[in-house]
């Protein structure tokens, strides 16, 4: 009977110790996805003034990152290259919009984001473009990175 009391006793005092502390996880929760949320909107403030050097700077500058897209690249520098070459004017590179964000900060130091993107473009940039993405990203001294980026675009549609 003591050993059952016992066993309720830290039950109930672990219990009431996780309560207390999910309030503060969950605030850090909210200010690392409100800080996702800030990163992704400067690249997408960076892409639409056509700098893509600077929308490059959400990414991890690691030879370590993966970028899947309609091709696999391995690394920053590739990464960089890939978009340099896919978007090398301002009519290809169009208008950037993000939608549908999910983040989901999986501890302290990483967290994967979910969306939709949608590229506003031109006939002559090649038409508007829509599709989804998977981000991991790393927190890092200078803030959260992308560490992997797993994009999919989604057909045209038919005129």
């Amino acid at each position: 009977m003591r050993r059952l009391f016992r066993c309720a006793l830290l039950l109930a005092f672990t219990l009431s110790t996780i309560s207390l502390l999910r309030p503060a996880f969950s605030q850090d929760a909210t200010t690392e996805a409100a800080a996702i949320r800030s990163m992704l909107s400067q690249q997408t403030a960076d892409w639409n003034r056509g700098d893509l050097d600077a929308f490059a700077k959400g990414y991890k500058n690691s030879p370590d990152i993966l970028f899947i897209g309609s091709t696999v690249e391995h690394g920053y520098a590739a990464m960089l290259a890939g978009y340099k070459k896919h978007y090398a004017s301002r009519e290809a590179m169009g208008t950037l919009s993000f939608s549908e964000l999910a983040v989901q900060p999986l501890d302290a130091q990483f967290a994967t984001t979910t969306g939709h993107f949608h590229l506003e473009r031109s006939a002559i940039g090649g038409g508007n473009a829509n599709g989804y993405f998977l981000l991991v990203l790393e927190k890092t001294g200078d803030g959260w990175k992308i560490v992997r980026d797993d994009t999919t675009s989604l057909p045209l549609a038919k005129p």
